[in-house]
């Protein structure tokens, strides 16, 4: 089967999830790719809204058809596509190897000049399931890559920037991006595909691993340093706080967080609290 199996892009569309999910429940089998250059109703973790100006972003969704892969590794899809899009991105935009890192669960950022960690793309995974097995999973990707500083949203842009800014204001071409991701995605599905993951990247690019946080689990807030991560299960492995003999460490799953929030930076930064 061709790599991608089908590849459409698109002007204004209400959500690029949406039409992926279509084409995978008509049958398209593979992996398909959904390319927009503006989202009327793109949607984040938590249902959060996600819009960016037309052509500022790679707004761009994958549906997989994986053959046996188990219910409880569907989440290394969307690392697996984070990890292409990081790879591509920072050749594209000219940047040195791992510039670019994770903030556990699903967003890719930069260090800020400060140590706060800037926002430059969002991963977003839904799972249809047989058994234990995934049956189809669409995960959706945007990334901010021309888009000048000065047309940030007045209230994202101290936690935000993109692929043009990191470059020192050059441009930066979303097509070019865009078929960066394809060629580095490949290898890497193949090799998923054959029950090989990349755990040693996924984990190495943690920029949450080491800092102190705090987790919204949905009314129950839990606070600690941040251990690294289950290469099992994608669990945030965090040591919560507590005396000495009470200290634990707990696994905790992505799809129970509302929201993890970085509360100390780097000591070697000299700053203080951060809410990145």
């Amino acid at each position: 089967m061709p790599f991608p199996s089908r590849l459409e892009r698109f002007g204004r569309v209400d959500s690029t999830q949406h039409i992926v999910r279509e084409w995978l429940a008509e049958g398209t089998r593979g992996v398909c790719i959904a390319v927009a250059d503006e989202q009327a109703a793109g949607r984040g973790r938590q249902d959060r809204a996600w819009t960016a100006p037309p052509g500022a972003a790679l707004l761009v969704s994958a549906g997989f058809t994986p053959r046996g892969m188990p219910l409880r590794h569907a989440w290394r899809l969307a690392a697996t596509v984070a990890l292409a899009m990081m790879d591509a991105a920072e050749a594209v935009a000219g940047l040195r190897d791992e510039t670019l890192w994770i903030k556990w669960p699903n967003d890719l950022t930069v260090d800020g000049p400060d140590g706060r960690l800037l926002k430059v793309a969002g991963v977003l995974g839904e799972t249809q399931s047989e058994g234990h097995r995934v049956a189809s999973a669409v995960i959706g990707i945007g990334v901010n890559v021309d888009w000048a500083a000065a047309d940030f949203p007045s209230d994202l842009a101290p936690s935000m920037t993109s692929l043009r800014e990191i470059a020192g204001g050059r441009p930066v071409d979303r097509e070019t991006l865009l078929d960066g991701w394809l060629a580095r995605l490949e290898p890497r599905l193949e090799a998923l595909q054959n029950g090989s993951f990349d755990a040693g990247g996924w984990s190495r690019r943690q920029r949450t691993t080491g800092r102190r946080v705090e987790v919204d689990l949905g009314g129950r807030m839990v606070t600690g340093m941040a251990a690294g991560v289950d290469p099992e299960s994608g669990a945030l492995l965090l040591r919560t706080d507590g005396p000495p003999s009470q200290d634990s460490l707990l696994a905790i799953d992505s799809g129970e967080v509302i929201r993890c929030r970085i509360m100390e930076l780097p000591r070697s930064t000299g700053a203080g609290s951060a809410t990145a």
